[in-house]
């Protein structure tokens, strides 16, 4: 990968390397397995469930003596999920292989200790030949590698209806000011320009309006400190973010992800902006076909920037089926694991050796895009953030949707950047 790239995400992995301990193993463990697994993750529908069902079947086929026992906990793209493992964690109660997004939401179960060291895997497998240079620096301290990446999520891409478009003599908006224009004239027919859902898709609908008023270099810069929240650049963006909310459905607080791109797919409404998980439910989930039933584009304003998210799966601590985990690990690190899956979640393998041309356009596309793109990570989902900056921005963010105050929304995010010392 560009040096760019390694360069940004290795900035993380060296505030975040801390001394720890871990256990080693020999290269045959896992390979007996017999008993059940438990894997955590908050994979439970529209695409998403179809993926780790794909997964778990190739899992079978290859130790049809483990029963898998699927732990998944629905809502808020693991907000829920991870309150409920915080809490097993805490009891001494691990699962024995839970989902947790590659960067800093990761770090904080590896400087906690709760996560064993997986090197012996990538030895034994080959991965570090196979992994992207991007994203093994995101998921290792002092050397050792703490999980095994299944997947690279894009998440700023904007999703629309083409037959609305068609109708409404609108094209993909490039820039937000495009946005604005496209939306004044759809609003004038009736049709909700932007559909949108609870506030974590609200969190991710904030974070590419950052990125794309800002640019990729400025927006990495709010998580390294070069760039301050405090700034006219900021306040820029926080005004253009507070504008975009105004073109968007009334009910988006009480609607999931899969809900506000169903506006999408009836035609109720003419665009969203998700991660592409929603490529997964609009071609798996509703047999839409691509360019017919829906269409992209990079979010306005980050045409050239790959924002990314990967999820991953780790080996806790005191594990109860240590055995059975290494073999679930293998498999989600596997070729045919990483193909069987992406092809139906909606995102394309972290693993460089992909087959292609199994891959439907879109996808095919981002592969294309991931390997020559800038390189930008998601607030949302893990990377840039820890739990509790996160927290603190989304706690402002709650705020600003009750009282749309610019100032006070960007003090609280000033202060959360003091708090978590950038």
């Amino acid at each position: 990968m560009k040096s760019r790239k390694s360069k940004l995400f290795g900035a993380i992995a060296i505030a975040a390397s801390i001394a720890l301990t871990a256990t080693g193993c020999s290269s045959d463990e896992g390979s007996n397995a017999s008993g059940q697994v438990e894997v955590f993750s908050w994979w439970t529908g529209g695409g998403e469930e179809a993926g780790l069902n794909a997964l778990v079947e190739v899992f079978n086929q290859e130790y049809p003596d483990v029963e898998f026992v699927n732990a998944a906990v629905a809502g808020g793209a693991g907000t829920n999920a991870r309150a409920v493992l915080a809490t097993r964690l805490q009891a001494g109660e691990a699962p024995d292989s839970f989902q947790g997004h590659a960067g800093a939401e990761l770090m904080d179960y590896i400087t906690a200790g709760q996560l064993e060291d997986l090197s012996f895997l990538y030895d034994e497998e080959g991965w570090r030949d196979v992994m992207p240079a991007t994203l093994l620096p995101l998921i290792t301290v002092d050397g050792k590698i703490y999980s095994v990446p299944v997947n690279i999520h894009r998440a700023n891409v904007m999703w629309a209806n083409p037959k609305v478009l068609a109708d409404n003599g609108i094209t993909m908006p490039g820039s937000w000011d495009e946005f604005f224009a496209a939306a004044d004239k759809l609003k004038a027919a009736g049709v909700t320009p932007l559909a949108l859902g609870e506030q974590w898709t609200q969190l991710h609908l904030f974070e590419t309006v950052l990125l794309g008023v800002l640019g990729t270099d400025a927006y990495n810069g709010l998580w390294d400190g070069s760039t301050g929240w405090d700034s006219a650049e900021v306040k820029g963006a926080l005004d253009t973010f507070k504008k975009v909310l105004t073109y968007t459905n009334s009910d988006a607080a009480s609607l999931s992800w899969q809900d506000a791109s169903k506006l999408v797919i009836d035609g109720k409404a003419a665009f969203n902006i998700m991660g592409d998980w929603a490529e997964g439910y609009f071609r798996v989930d509703n047999s839409l076909v691509e360019q017919e039933g829906y269409t992209w584009a990079p979010a306005p304003g980050t045409a050239g920037t790959f924002q990314f998210l990967s999820d991953s799966f780790t080996l806790p601590v005191g594990a109860k089926n240590r055995d059975a985990a290494i073999a679930w690990l293998k498999v989600a690190g596997s070729a045919a694991g990483q193909d069987a899956f992406n092809v139906k979640k909606g995102s394309i393998p972290a693993r460089n050796d992909a087959d292609k041309a199994i891959y439907p356009p879109y996808l095919q596309s981002a592969m294309d895009d991931w390997g020559s793109n800038k390189i930008a990570g998601s607030l949302t989902h893990g990377v840039t953030a820890s739990n509790a900056w996160k927290a603190e921005i989304d706690t402002a963010l709650g705020l600003f949707l009750q009282n749309k105050d610019v100032a006070k929304f960007q003090a609280a995010l000033a202060t959360a950047a003091t708090n978590a010392g950038k």
